[in-house]
């Protein structure tokens, strides 16, 4: 097959068309350089322009300042769960972990094998349907830092801000929704921001750190050497051969939401998106929105049928109609469709027909 699926896949997900043209023509030679950036060294001045390319994109679309790292690590968002506890919580210290999905409370879970930790909020009891209000978030003013995941992949849940933590640092795993929207990372104060690439960012292989410096700076020189933020920091991401392929995959598609017109753009083209499918799911008691209409995300559009039965036939029907990936996660069930920064706007046109006819017949 050659004729390209619209793929609503959770991840790895969809790229821009631009950027796998980009990497389909330069995968035997990069013009100039005669091998393919699958053979360049990590220390080559060609890869010097890459990483260098990568990290100027993600300060320019962001506004990050030098107060603030830019790393390229591996282990994906899941070793960040280790990272940042090992990093941040001192033995005597404390940390408070905000728990609205399964990736939340891994993290949670995690951490409490290398310090405290106080859950400050929950919507567990609501199946995870929501995020916690403000009211609800009981954080500890001494804490070493405040955890989050700011999109909820599985249960399609999204914040749409991020909660006042004052003084103390907010540290948000954003793999799902980063640079869907404007990121004032300075908001977070003394705060982290990480995520796996293979969302909005590029393919599976390489996690971005975003890390004020006062934060890389906390962790003991007793951890081993490649669990420290500050061993990254100091070796512009190259202590070891860094993942080279992704990151170059990372430059170009950082390049290509600059040539978009930036955070704000895709923030808009997101939002109408989204607003598509949640009009289709709502039109409707056919269709069932699985999270609260005040929580929904816009990067995972979540629902279900009347019954497992016709759960089961719409995901079979939608892919022999060429709408691939939409069965929800196997620990939910139900559908979901996952619409990224690089899924293009004609794809959730072509669902929302589907969903239509589809309901015509078994309606």
């Amino acid at each position: 097959m050659t004729e390209r699926l619209f793929n609503f896949g959770a991840g790895p997900a969809v790229l821009p068309l631009t950027v796998l043209e980009q990497m389909r023509d330069h995968l035997v030679a990069l013009p100039g350089v005669g091998m393919s950036v699958l053979e360049i060294s990590h220390r080559s001045a060609v890869f010097d322009e890459i990483l260098a390319t990568a990290e100027m994109n993600i300060r320019a679309l962001a506004g990050i300042s030098d107060d603030y790292h830019v790393l390229f690590l591996q282990g994906g968002a899941t070793q960040q769960f280790a990272m940042v506890p090992m990093n941040l919580l001192s033995a005597n210290g404390s940390a408070d972990y905000v728990v609205t999905g399964s990736w939340a409370k891994k993290a949670a879970t995690e951490a409490v094998k290398f310090g405290s930790v106080r859950i400050a909020a929950t919507t567990e009891a609501d199946n995870f349907s929501r995020v916690p209000g403000a009211d609800e978030i009981d954080l500890d003013g001494d804490a070493a830092y405040v955890h989050l995941v700011s999109n909820n992949t599985i249960f399609g849940t999204e914040w749409s801000g991020m909660p006042d933590t004052g003084h103390v640092p907010l540290v948000v795993d954003a793999s799902s929704n980063l640079f869907s929207r404007p990121l004032d990372v300075a908001r977070h104060g003394l705060g982290l921001v990480y995520a796996g690439a293979q969302k909005n960012l590029g393919p599976a292989g390489v996690t971005l750190v975003i890390a004020h410096r006062d934060l890389v700076a906390r962790a003991s020189s007793s951890l081993p050497t490649m669990m420290r933020y500050v061993t990254f920091a100091e070796s512009g991401s190259r202590y070891n051969t860094p993942p080279v392929f992704a990151i170059y995959v990372v430059s170009l598609v950082t390049s290509w939401l600059r040539a978009q017109g930036g955070l704000q753009v895709m923030s808009e083209r997101n939002e109408r998106k989204a607003g598509k499918l949640y009009a289709q799911i709502d039109a409707s008691g056919f269709y069932h929105g699985t999270a609260a209409a005040d929580c929904r995300s816009r990067m995972n559009v979540t629902f279900r049928l009347g019954t497992p039965d016709l759960d089961a036939r719409f995901v079979v029907a939608a892919a022999d109609a060429g709408l691939a990936g939409l069965r929800g996660h196997r620990s939910v069930g139900g559908q979901r469709a996952s619409i990224y920064n690089a899924f293009p706007e004609q794809g959730v046109d072509a669902l929302v027909s589907f969903m239509a006819e589809f309901e015509r017949i078994n309606g």
